[in-house]
């Protein structure tokens, strides 16, 4: 069960945020009311959610997900694979401090964004891709493995992070698309496949037995409803913009 959660407000600067889409350029306003609403959800879920002011230094910092990976005995800083990016790892150890007292780091020449993190109960899969390198990813694991954890590289072709393609929904649930549809790394979980068509849908996340799930997709949404969970549908669509997702703008721990 999540506790907390820390998210960033999304900043003006947002509109020259990094994207490999063609779906324009977000709306401020209008993604400064959706992420209103997904406080508004995180903390429905019985979640407090320190919400930290935007910072127009870093066009992509509302994406907090990928500045750190927060375990039950660790937080862990990382170091992220987008040069325009790399320096919001700074900006967010100071809030960790406030809730953890061991924090350790990804040090160059390592490279992770935590977006390409999955947690599974005590073990991490981890998704090697142009953000996240095998020196990253070996770093990380060696940290796991200190505090009792374990985790696992996953190789990856296209996605631009794991949790692009994958969404763990506990339970031994997980939506799986894309490269990871027949993946045998996942074979022992109950795979719920979501097509191309719907592929964004694909990146829901689950909060205290219920899962959020962005809005568009009903597909997504009555199978993960099937399964017996209570479902929040939440309007993504400036920042799908910029190739973010509902899990990319928060830290649960």
């Amino acid at each position: 069960m999540f506790k907390n959660a820390i998210v960033r407000k999304p900043c003006p600067k947002m509109l020259s945020g990094i994207t490999s889409k063609d779906f324009g350029t977000p709306d401020f306003q209008l993604a400064t009311q959706q992420h209103e609403k997904y406080v508004e959800a995180l903390k429905s879920c019985g979640v407090n959610v320190k919400v930290l002011d935007y910072d127009n230094r870093f066009p992509d910092s509302t994406f907090v997900e990928d500045t750190a990976l927060c375990t039950p005995k660790c937080a862990i800083v990382t170091n992220p694979g987008a040069s325009s990016r790399n320096g919001e790892k700074e900006i967010i150890k100071e809030s960790l401090m406030e809730y953890y007292e061991i924090i350790e780091e990804i040090k160059n020449p390592g490279t992770l964004d935590a977006g390409d993190v999955m947690m599974v109960g005590d073990h991490y899969y981890i998704g090697l891709s142009d953000r996240s390198n095998k020196e990253g990813v070996k770093q990380l694991i060696d940290i796991l493995e200190k505090y009792g954890m374990t985790g696992s590289a996953v190789e990856m072709s296209s996605m631009l992070h794991l949790k692009t393609g994958l969404s763990y929904l506990e339970n031994n649930n997980l939506l799986v698309c894309g490269e990871f549809i027949g993946n045998s790394e996942f074979s022992k979980y109950n795979t719920i496949e979501v097509s191309d068509e719907e592929s964004y849908g694909a990146n829901s996340l689950w909060i205290n037995g219920s899962v959020l799930v962005p809005a568009g997709y009903p597909k997504v949404l009555k199978n993960i409803q099937q399964l017996g969970y209570k479902t929040v549908e939440l309007d993504m669509s400036e920042f799908r913009k910029l190739d973010g997702g509902l899990s990319c703008l928060s830290l649960r721990f």
